[in-house]
């Protein structure tokens, strides 16, 4: 028997740790109405983007299955979708897509309403009702089985790779060991660490995924800063990660792997998908921490984890992101913002090993209920969906 939550069970079988309502626009067009209905319901989110129209080819195809997946994750008990009428990727094929999680369901298209009034009319109506029969849902028992978490991190400094992102993977290889999911992404932040990843996976099938997904990204950023004129934008690390005590992109990637921990891993999905395996697994995407999440999430993570070194105040509408920093200065700065002082590990307070077990509580109370920081004070940044070059 693995460990428990208590959690919000769907009718698809899928275990929530939030109880919202999301009004997803279909198309950047009307997110303005997704905003105002969402500002008329309590205990509903939306989620503004700036695409679904005048994209092509499998770029579009990428936005459409991101929304998609977006809408089926276990932590909205239902959807309201928001349509401008005359998009490429239509409310209802959005609609359609969301549809086999079996939750509440509706679609409000503005051309056909008449106006951005009558539409947020409506859909507040909807998202009303549905919010109304959710609050009569309770928290069940679940197993920790049922978990999936996201590994990303923002604003690293040399503590993240020394001590925040080594704890998480102790927590992370708790979870893979009970039968639940925990997703790598971030593929710009583990280039030269290939063949290190690839000797973890549970065959060579896997291990080649691990090592064209990162090549794939190392030769696109050839292409991109070989044809760059301006070589100040030509370097992966920021001004604050060299500021923090990092010096290279391998010694940030070295770092950043250890959030995966020493488990296994069992597969690699592309982004916007919703994988098959569980355990550990590989998600292909970028490093920008706001699509890696939205990854993430699409692909049904409950809850995301975040160590930050320099400190970050993002968050993600409908999902906790906890923050973890192993800076005790950047804790005593950003208190309000951060979740878990992993620097009283620095400070000689607690063992690593015991810091991996607090991110692992912090989890399951989390999990039940507990609000992080970024949920209390309303950040939503994350949402942002990836582009194709």
């Amino acid at each position: 028997m693995g460990d428990k939550f208590m959690g919000y069970r769907r009718k698809d079988g899928s275990v929530g740790v939030r109880n919202l309502i999301a009004i997803i626009p279909s198309v950047f067009c009307s997110a303005k109405v997704a905003e105002r209905i969402a500002y008329q319901v309590p205990g509903s989110v939306y989620f503004r983007h700036p695409v679904g129209c005048s994209q092509v080819g499998e770029d579009l195809e990428v936005t459409a299955r991101t929304l998609i997946q977006i809408g089926r994750n276990p932590n909205y008990a239902g959807v309201v979708v928001v349509g401008l009428g005359c998009e490429r990727f239509s409310p209802y094929e959005l609609a359609d897509g969301i549809a086999p999680s079996q939750k509440m369901l509706e679609t409000v298209v503005i051309q056909q309403e008449g106006d951005s009034l009558a539409a947020i009319q409506k859909g507040v109506k909807y998202a009303r009702e549905m919010q109304q029969l959710a609050s009569r849902q309770q928290r069940e028992e679940a197993d920790v089985s049922e978990l999936t978490i996201g590994l990303n991190c923002g604003g690293s400094d040399m503590t993240s790779g020394l001590i925040a992102n080594p704890a998480l993977g102790i927590a992370s290889d708790k979870l893979v060991e009970q039968g639940g999911t925990s997703i790598l992404s971030e593929i710009t932040e583990l280039l030269g660490t290939e063949h290190i990843l690839a000797r973890r996976a549970i065959n060579e099938q896997v291990a080649g995924e691990i090592r064209e997904i990162i090549r794939r990204t190392e030769q696109r950023l050839k292409r991109q800063t070989s044809e760059s004129t301006n070589k100040k934008r030509t370097h992966l690390i920021s001004t604050g990660n060299y500021d923090g005590g990092l010096s290279s992109v391998v010694e940030k990637s070295l770092g950043s792997m250890k959030k995966s921990g020493s488990a296994p891993f069992s597969g690699t999905f592309a982004y916007g998908e919703r994988p098959s395996a569980k355990g550990l697994l590989l998600m292909d995407s970028p490093g920008h921490d706001g699509e890696v999440t939205t990854g993430q999430v699409a692909a049904g993570a409950q809850i995301i984890l975040f160590p930050t070194g320099r400190g970050t105040p993002t968050g993600f509408p409908g999902v906790p992101v906890i923050k973890i920093t192993g800076n005790p200065r950047t804790f005593e700065k950003m208190k309000e913002n951060i979740d878990i002082n992993a620097g009283e590990v620095l400070l000689g307070k607690k063992t690593l090993q015991q810091m991996g077990e607090e991110i692992y509580r912090e989890i399951l109370e989390v999990a039940s209920g507990k609000l992080a920081k970024a949920e209390i004070l309303g950040h939503d940044e994350q949402f942002c969906i990836t582009r194709l070059p």
